[in-house]
Order: structure tokens, then C-alpha cells, then sequence
């Protein structure tokens, strides 16, 4: 476990026989590409703590995001539980603990929210569901994420959205913010749109607003978010490593976030992507730990 403060301050456990609504946990490796390096992203989950820490005393103070305090008069039960541990090149290893957490986390009753890491930890997050489905996702990145292998590897972060696809707890999905090239060709397009998938450009958000996304989520469904952080605008969350332009501002983004929790019912909710080396003044760690506070407001908000 990581000995560094939990975000906001939380504690690592509640008082007593409380069982915590929200659980945050860090995941640093999931599985890399043979020529991959992940110790970059590995740093992200410490970094968005970090970044935390000078609102760590204004829990209880008006967040203008939120219309109230985050906890809105409620009992505060949001823990970190800190960094699992996992290694680089572990790809198996790393893969059987993040679902373990993840499920072991909805067993109890708790909203997981896991901070990655690379987009390959998505992957077992999302596994980790199985015995609590279905569940929609909502993804917000710049890419579709369809290959079905690169390199060799089925599970490696090009592949999270099409191993997604293949589980049977997951009853479709919603992919926002799509812009510009990656990995994608007309294959993988095609084999998204034969599963389903509701792709809504960054475009169609500027134009028409977050409900141009939302309106393609079930009403009542249970949700996992998983928000890679090139879905935002480099301007404001330049530590990434593909940044591109045209993305997400960071009012849709929470307003996304906000919308999905009056309109379903958020289930989990991952952060991966941050690239810290690329960081500019922290500022993308900053985004981040905001957006998370915003994801925490929503599922309390929920009741």
C-alpha cells in the first residue's frame, strides 16, 4: 500500500463497523505492450493525491460544481484504500488483482473508483462487475479503444472498449469526446458499430451539449465511467501522451459526470491516462482531482 496521504484526506478506513460508500484505489500497471513502458503512468494516482491536498480542509465548504459541500450534509464515508499492488510486465498478475479489488469492493456494497495507470487497467475494473450487472458504460476519451490486439496483446490499452464488448455483464456503451486519429481503423469503427456502440464525437458536445451523450444512456441503468484523460482539451489537461486538440472543456466533462447521476445510477468510476512527465505546473493533476471530486459529489447526490 502507498504510504502517501489519501486523496482529500480521506482515511484509509472508517470508524467502527462502517462500511464506506465510495472506495478509491490506485492501480499503477496493467498490462504493457512488450516494448511498453507504464512506470510513467504509474505515477498518476500519487500525483492526483498531491494535487488534493490544498482542499483536504474544505471538505465542508460551498464547491460551486456541486451546489453544496461535497458531502451535502451527509455523513462523510469516502476511504482510499491507496495503491494495490502491481508490477510492470506483470500483465496476468496485474490483471487478477485490480478485478479481485474491484470485486471484492461491490461485494461489500462500495462505489469503486480506480485510479489508473494506463487505459489497460480498465480492462479487469471493468471485469470485476461481472456479478453485478449489467452495466452501461460511459467512456470519455479522445479514441475508441477497439483494437483486438496490438503487439500480441489482447489487454493492453488500445483494447479496453472492444474487451468490454466481449463481456456479457456489459449491456452497451457510450463513447464521447471522439476526435482526430489513433489507433483506429475502418475494422475497429466497424466492428463497434456492428456491436452497438453509440460513438459521439467531441464535436457533437460542442455543438449540442452533453446531452448529445446522455440521451443514449438508458434511464435508471447502472453505469461505469471510465474517463481517459485525452478525452479533455490538452489546454487544460496537458499531461497526457497523445494530446489533441478540440477536446472535452472541463465544465462538460463534470457536467457529464452530473448529468449521468441524475439521469442513472453511477456504479464505478475510473481515471486513467494521466501522464505526469507531461504535466504542465500540475495543472492536468489538478483536473483530475477536481473531476474526481465532481465523480464522488454525483454518487452521493444519488442517495
Amino acid at each position: 500500500m502507498t504510504a502517501a496521504p489519501g486523496f482529500l484526506g480521506f482515511p484509509a478506513r472508517l470508524a467502527g463497523d462502517r462500511s464506506p460508500r465510495i472506495v478509491i484505489f490506485g492501480a499503477g500497471h496493467g498490462s504493457t505492450y512488450p516494448a511498453g513502458d507504464s512506470s510513467g503512468h504509474a505515477l498518476a494516482p500519487d500525483a492526483i493525491r498531491a494535487a488534493s491536498r490544498d482542499d483536504a480542509d474544505l471538505v465542508e465548504h460551498w464547491d460551486f460544481d456541486l451546489g453544496g459541500p461535497l458531502f451535502d450534509g451527509r455523513p462523510a464515508s469516502c476511504v482510499d484504500a491507496g495503491n494495490i499492488p502491481t508490477v510492470m510486465r506483470d500483465n496476468e498478475g496485474n490483471r487478477a488483482r485490480i478485478e479481485e479489488k474491484t470485486r471484492g469492493l461491490l461485494a461489500s456494497g462500495a462505489v469503486p473508483m480506480l485510479l489508473g495507470g494506463d487505459d489497460s487497467v480498465v480492462i479487469p475494473f471493468l471485469a470485476g462487475f461481472a456479478d453485478h450487472g449489467p452495466v452501461w458504460i460511459l467512456q470519455i476519451d479522445a479514441h475508441i479503444d477497439w483494437r483486438d490486439e496490438l503487439h500480441g496483446e489482447r489487454h493492453g490499452y488500445s483494447s479496453p472498449m472492444r474487451r468490454a464488448s466481449e463481456m456479457a455483464h456489459v449491456a452497451g456503451m457510450v463513447q464521447v469526446g471522439l476526435r482526430a486519429v489513433g489507433s483506429a481503423r475502418t475494422t475497429e469503427i466497424e466492428a463497434a458499430r456492428r456491436y452497438g456502440s453509440r460513438f459521439v464525437t467531441a464535436r457533437e458536445v460542442h455543438a449540442h451539449g452533453v446531452e448529445a451523450a446522455l440521451r443514449h444512456v438508458p434511464e435508471g441503468a447502472r453505469v461505469v465511467v471510465t474517463l481517459d484523460c485525452d478525452g479533455l482539451d490538452p489546454g487544460i489537461m496537458p499531461g497526457v501522451a497523445a494530446r489533441t486538440p478540440g477536446g472535452l472543456g472541463y465544465t462538460q466533462a463534470i457536467d457529464l459526470i452530473a448529468g449521468l447521476g441524475r439521469r442513472a445510477r453511477i456504479a464505478g468510476f475510473d481515471l486513467v491516462e494521466l501522464y505526469p512527465p507531461a504535466d504542465v505546473d500540475g495543472l492536468s493533476a489538478l483536473t483530475a482531482a477536481r473531476l474526481l471530486v465532481n465523480a464522488i459529489g454525483a454518487v452521493v447526490r444519488q442517495g
